[in-house]
C-alpha cells in the first residue's frame, strides 16, 4: 500500500477536469490532478537528492499546499514525514531534528529565521517552501497527468509519521505512526463527520497537531473535499473572515475560537453543516451558545497525539451537549482504577484508556514513558472521564490538572462550570498554586465580561460559589484578569496561570 495513491487516485480526473483540493492564501485553489502531479515531482526531487525510502523528513512550516505537497511526497518516495510546528523555539526545532535523525528538511519559514536555524538543524538535503510554491504554480497550468514516479510500497506495521506532542508536560515526546493508522482515519471519525466531495473543511488546527492533521489531510484528501488553509496566527476575526470569504460547510476548532466567534455576533455562516470541538474542555454553556450562533450542530470530541486524532465523539445528530461523547467506530475506551484495573458500572469515574487501529505503540526513544502510557492493550490518555448511566463519557479534567485541596482530588472543571454560571462572567480557569505553607490551593482567574466592574464581579463569584460549592472545594483567590493565556493552537495553558499566581 501508498497512503498517496490511496488518497489521491480516486479523486484525479481526466484531462481538464480538475476539483479543487486546497484553497491556499498564497497560490489560489488548487486541484487533485495538480496536487498529484506537485507530490510526484516532489518525491522525484527527493529521490534526485539522494533522500533514501524509509529515512525521515522534517516538514518545518505553516499550513500551505507547499506543506502538504511535502508531507504527500515524502510518502510517495517511502519516507516518515515529521511536521513541525515553526512557532516552536529554535532549541525545540533542535532537539526535535536530533532525536528523530532527520535526513532531509523541508523548510518554509522567513528568512532570518532560515540562517538562524542553521545551527540546530542537520547538514541534509533541503526543499525551501518559497520553491515549492513556484512548482506549484507551474503544475497548476499543466493538463493531464504525466508520466509519475512508481510510489514507494508501505507494509501496513511500518512507520510513516512521526508526530510530537506539544511538550507542555515537559520534553515533547515522538509519536510514530504506522501506514495502517493513517489509513484507519476514515473508519473511525471519518464515519461520525461523514466528508464528501461537496464539503469544503475549514481547520483552525494546523498541519503540526495530530488534530489539524486528520482535519487538514487525511479526512478531506480520503473523501475528496476541499481544504481552505490559514497561514499565520490564527483567531476570531481572522476566521469569521474566512467563513464569509470560503463559504466552508465544516468547521474544525476549539473551545476558545468558538467563544470568540460566538462574541462576534454569533459567527453565523449559512454554509456551515457541522462544527467540530476539540482541544480542551467545551464547557456547557458555550456548547449552546456555539450551536445556536452558528446555527449547525456541534460536535464535542477528545483526541490525543497518542492515537493519532479523534477517537471519542458525541453525535451530530444528537442533543447539544458538553459530554465527550462514546468511542467513535472501531475504539474501544474502558474507565481505569490507579493500578489499571477495569472500572465497572454506571456514573463512575476513572483513567480513560483507548484501544484501536490507530493508537500507536510507544513513544520514540522514550521506554520509561512508553511503559507508563502504552500498556493494557492500548494507551492511558492522561484524562479523568466519569462514564454516565447512558454510556456517555464526561470530561473531568487531566490527571496532572486534579487540585488536592486538604486530601481532597478536586476537578477545576467542577469549579470552573459554578463560575461560569455568574452573569458577567466570560471566561473562567482554576489551578492549583501552592501557598506560603507549600500547601496546594485553587486560584481562579476570572475573564470579565464588556463593562463588568472587577470589584463587582469578585464579590458575585464569591458570592456564588460559597452557594454551590463545597467549602473545601471553593477558592482560595480570586484573580480577575483580561484574558487567559493559550497556546499556538488556542488551548488554555495552565502552565502559564500557575507562573502568574506564583508571581
Amino acid at each position: 500500500m501508498n497512503l498517496v495513491e490511496i488518497l489521491l487516485r480516486p479523486h484525479v480526473g481526466a484531462s481538464g477536469e480538475d476539483a479543487i483540493a486546497y484553497v491556499d492564501s498564497d497560490i489560489g485553489e488548487f486541484g487533485y490532478n495538480a496536487l498529484f502531479r506537485a507530490a510526484g515531482s516532489y518525491a522525484r526531487l527527493l529521490a534526485d537528492a539522494g533522500v533514501a525510502p524509509g529515512s525521515r523528513g522534517m516538514v518545518l512550516a505553516d499550513d500551505s499546499a507547499a506543506t502538504v505537497t511535502a508531507i504527500l511526497g515524502l510518502w510517495w518516495n517511502g519516507c516518515v514525514a515529521v511536521p513541525v510546528n515553526p512557532a516552536l523555539s529554535d532549541a525545540e526545532i533542535g532537539f526535535i531534528a536530533a532525536d528523530s535523525s532527520v535526513a532531509f528538511v523541508h523548510l518554509d519559514v522567513a528568512p532570518t529565521r532560515s540562517s538562524r536555524l542553521d545551527a540546530v538543524l542537520p547538514d541534509t538535503a533541503r526543499l525551501y517552501g518559497d520553491d515549492v510554491r513556484q512548482m506549484l504554480l507551474g503544475q497548476r497550468h499543466v493538463r493531464g497527468l504525466s508520466d509519475p514516479p512508481p510510489f514507494a510500497p508501505w507494509a501496513h506495521d511500518r512507520e510513516m509519521l512521526l508526530q510530537y506532542t506539544s511538550g507542555s508536560t515537559g520534553t515533547p515526546k515522538g509519536v510514530p505512526h504506522r501506514a495502517a493508522a493513517l489509513a484507519s482515519v476514515a473508519a473511525g471519525f471519518g464515519r461520525v463527520a461523514a466528508l464528501t466531495a461537496a464539503d469544503t473543511v475549514l481547520s483552525t488546527a494546523k498541519l503540526s497537531f495530530a488534530y489539524g492533521f486528520g482535519n487538514s489531510l487525511l479526512l478531506p484528501l480520503t473523501a475528496g473535499a476541499t481544504t481552505v488553509l490559514i497561514r499565520g496566527a490564527v483567531d476570531a476575526p481572522i476566521v469569521m473572515d474566512a467563513l464569509r470569504r470560503h463559504r466552508p460547510t465544516v468547521l474544525f476548532s476549539v473551545p476558545r475560537l468558538y467563544a470568540g466567534l460566538e462574541a462576534l455576533h454569533g459567527g453565523r455562516s449559512d454554509s456551515l453543516r457541522l462544527a467540530v470541538c476539540a482541544g480542551e474542555a467545551l464547557p456547557a454553556d458555550l456548547a449552546e451558545r456555539t450551536a445556536h450562533g452558528l446555527g449547525v450542530p456541534v460536535v464535542n470530541s477528545l483526541g490525543t497525539t497518542e492515537a493519532l486524532y479523534i477517537v471519542v465523539a458525541t453525535n451530530p445528530s444528537g442533543p447539544v451537549s458538553n459530554a465527550l461523547g462514546r468511542p467513535v467506530p472501531g475504539v474501544s475506551a474502558t474507565l481505569r482504577d490507579p493500578e489499571g484495573q477495569l472500572v465497572e458500572g454506571d456514573d463512575v469515574e476513572g483513567r480513560l484508556h483507548i484501544a484501536g487501529p490507530t493508537v500507536a505503540t510507544g513513544y520514540l526513544n522514550r521506554p520509561e514513558a512508553t511503559e507508563a502510557t502504552f500498556v493494557d492493550g492500548g494507551a492511558y490518555t492522561g484524562d479523568i472521564v466519569r462514564r454516565g448511566r447512558d454510556g456517555v463519557l464526561h470530561y473531568l479534567g487531566r490527571g496532572d490538572d486534579f487540585l488536592n485541596l486538604g486530601g481532597f482530588k478536586v476537578a477545576p472543571a467542577e469549579i470552573e462550570n459554578a463560575v461560569r454560571a455568574v452573569a458577567g462572567v466570560r471566561d473562567c480557569a482554576v489551578v492549583g498554586i501552592a501557598d506560603g505553607a507549600g500547601l496546594q490551593q485553587a486560584v481562579a482567574f476570572v475573564v470579565a465580561a464588556d463593562g463588568v466592574v472587577p470589584t463587582t464581579l469578585r464579590r458575585a463569584v464569591t458570592a456564588a460559589l460559597r452557594a454551590n460549592v463545597a467549602p473545601f472545594k471553593r477558592p482560595g483567590r480570586i484573580e480577575v484578569v483580561d484574558a487567559l493565556p493559550t497556546t499556538w493552537t488556542g488551548k488554555l495553558a495552565r502552565n502559564k496561570l500557575r507562573s502568574v499566581g506564583a508571581g
